[in-house]
């Protein structure tokens, strides 16, 4: 294992400490929150400002109340894929007029709040709306952000207009990311039904991860310094799956999904861990169409919280390379590998 110079473990620690980040709140017990957020769990949205009082009394930090509204909105309300799905099917219908794009907009709008608050069924914007006005209420600063989430079903089409919504909350003078909708759970492919099935890691999530695939209208909210990301590069960028941020706070290489390489060449992959991530089981799942194969990476190396991979391509062919991690599927990589003309 190679050790870094003194300057560049401080200039790390450094960025680490200034940049918002769940570890900041390593200190804080949040057993309470959580244990308030089920001990609430089916309660209804018709009284708002109860349920606020009732997910929060007795809570001392913002943190804690935060933690509580969060759990209680992501493990409560559902994910309703069919509305989603309708308001794709109208959005790409009437992309050619802006008239009626504006009508629908307006009539989807209130369509998603009554289901919301009647069935606690919703699409993105629901999750965001209801995370800030329970936590408004409980007079936490919270706002909605607008933009782009990318995932590993979409296509160039979905990345038209903005399609996701998500939080960012101030808690003790610094603004964190959370995204509620894809902490909530998935659907379920067989029955196209929703399952809960919460992800710690999108609470207060690490930011330069975060914008691997959450591209914000306004680019202060990427909440990072030196923010130089193109909507371009944000396209580009390898898949990284909810399980990821379980254990990054940044992905470092490959930069881009699609590859065009040599025979032979050896890729470099690079993460930064979070501060608390133990993996111990490292694989790759390499595809070629035809047959899937499970190797160990050619080499493995923990510099500190980074984690370094190799991996040598050494026949023709175009690959989809599947990082998983202690059986988790983190990431997803894809290599045409060519022979160059001499």
């Amino acid at each position: 294992m190679n050790l870094r110079p003194l300057t560049s473990i401080l200039c790390l620690f450094f960025v680490l400490q200034t940049q918002s980040q769940v570890w900041d709140f390593d200190t804080v017990d949040f057993s309470d929150a959580d244990k308030r957020a089920l001990a609430n769990k089916g309660a209804s949205l018709d009284d708002l400002q109860g349920l606020v009082y009732n997910l929060t009394k007795d809570l001392k930090t913002d943190a804690e109340r935060f933690r509580s509204i969060y759990m209680w909105v992501c493990n409560n309300v559902k994910n309703d894929y069919g509305l989603y799905a309708k308001n794709k099917r109208k959005r790409k219908r009437y992309q050619e007029d802006s008239l009626k794009l504006e009508a629908w907009n307006d009539k989807f709008k209130k369509r998603i709040f009554k289901t919301l608050l009647r069935r606690k069924r919703t699409i993105c914007t629901g999750y965001a709306y209801i995370v800030q006005t329970l936590s408004q209420l409980a007079n936490i600063d919270c706002r909605i952000i607008n933009g782009f989430g990318k995932t590993s079903t979409g296509d160039i089409e979905d990345y038209k207009y903005p399609n996701h919504s998500w939080n960012a909350v101030k808690l003790n003078d610094k603004w964190y990311l959370c995204d509620p909708t894809w902490a909530s759970g998935v659907q379920d492919i067989n029955n196209g039904r929703f399952v809960f099935n919460y992800n710690n890691g999108l609470f207060l999530a690490s930011p330069e991860l975060f914008a691997i695939n959450h591209f914000p209208l306004e680019e202060h909210w990427f909440l990072f310094d030196n923010t130089k990301t193109t909507f371009k590069e944000f396209l580009e960028a390898p898949i990284v799956y909810n399980d990821a941020y379980q254990l990054f706070a940044k992905h470092i290489q490959p930069l881009k999904l699609y590859n065009i390489v040599p025979v032979d060449f050896n890729i470099n992959f690079e993460y930064l861990l979070k501060p608390n991530s133990n993996p111990k089981k490292i694989t790759l799942l390499i595809d070629d169409g035809i047959n899937s194969k499970t190797v160990r990476p050619d080499t493995i190396a923990f510099d500190r919280l980074k984690l370094k991979l190799t991996y040598t391509l050494k026949k023709r062919g175009q690959y989809d390379i599947h990082l998983k991690i202690d059986g988790q599927l983190v990431a997803t990589y894809v290599y045409k590998v060519i022979r160059p003309r001499n």
